[in-house]
Order: structure tokens, then C-alpha cells, then sequence
């Protein structure tokens, strides 16, 4: 009796667990959506391709800088808000106006369409490493 008790037991639990696991609520977050990248497949890739453009091609050096900022490191949390703007969150390391250039360049980056988790508005963080 107790083998046969068991064997029912084992073969009953694969579809307890089943059931169980057919009930998860998932929830999907979505990167913001980059002018441009609309069109393309893996959004979150473009954004950050865009990113990187959108430094190299508009960071111009603070009139302070010297050979002994060389090496310095700022670091810039930011989000792209609710409505897809930029918004600083903090900035570390390297002078203040190391700190005040890097926050410009994410400042000029274009409105877009806000991120998103379960098709509402969200403010997605993100953070970016200027080495100088």
C-alpha cells in the first residue's frame, strides 16, 4: 500500500507543479525608443548605438581641461523620463567641470518615445562613463 501511495504521489506532482507554474505573471520592460531607431528590430541595441554617436559627435572639452584631468573618470546616472526627455540623477567623480561637460552632452540628447513596463510610461535609468 504505501508503494502504491507513492507511486501515485510521484506521478500526481508533475501536474500539480504544472498548474502551478501556468499562473506566473510576467512583466516586460521596454528601452526608450531613440529618434530614428523606430523601424529597427532590437530597439535597446539602437539606443545605445545612438548614445555613443550622439557623445562622440557632440562632446567638446571643457576650456578648463588640462594634461592632469587626463585619466579622471565621470560617472552620469541619469533616466529618460516619462515623457522621453532626459533627466540627471547624479554625477561622481573627476571636477566639477569635468562633471558639468558630461552632464551637458546627456542633457542635449533628442526628446524620444519614453520606455515603457507593460505598455506604460516609465523612466528607464541608465548610467554613462566619461574617461578623459
Amino acid at each position: 500500500m504505501k508503494r502504491f501511495i507513492l507511486f501515485l504521489f510521484i506521478l500526481s506532482s508533475p501536474i500539480a507543479f504544472s498548474q502551478v507554474s501556468g499562473n506566473t505573471v510576467t512583466s516586460k520592460e521596454k528601452a526608450p525608443i531613440w529618434p530614428g531607431c523606430e523601424e529597427v528590430k532590437v530597439k535597446a541595441d539602437c539606443f545605445n548605438k545612438m548614445l555613443s554617436k550622439h557623445i562622440q559627435q557632440n562632446f567638446t572639452f571643457p576650456k578648463e581641461y588640462t594634461s592632469a584631468d587626463k585619466g579622471s573618470k565621470v560617472i552620469v546616472r541619469f533616466v529618460i523620463d516619462k515623457r522621453g526627455e532626459p533627466a540627471i540623477k547624479k554625477v561622481t567623480g573627476g571636477k566639477p567641470y569635468l562633471q558639468e561637460a558630461a552632464k551637458k552632452i546627456i542633457l542635449s540628447i533628442p526628446k524620444m518615445q519614453p520606455g515603457s513596463l507593460n505598455g506604460e510610461p516609465r523612466a528607464i535609468s541608465y548610467a554613462v562613463p566619461f574617461n578623459f
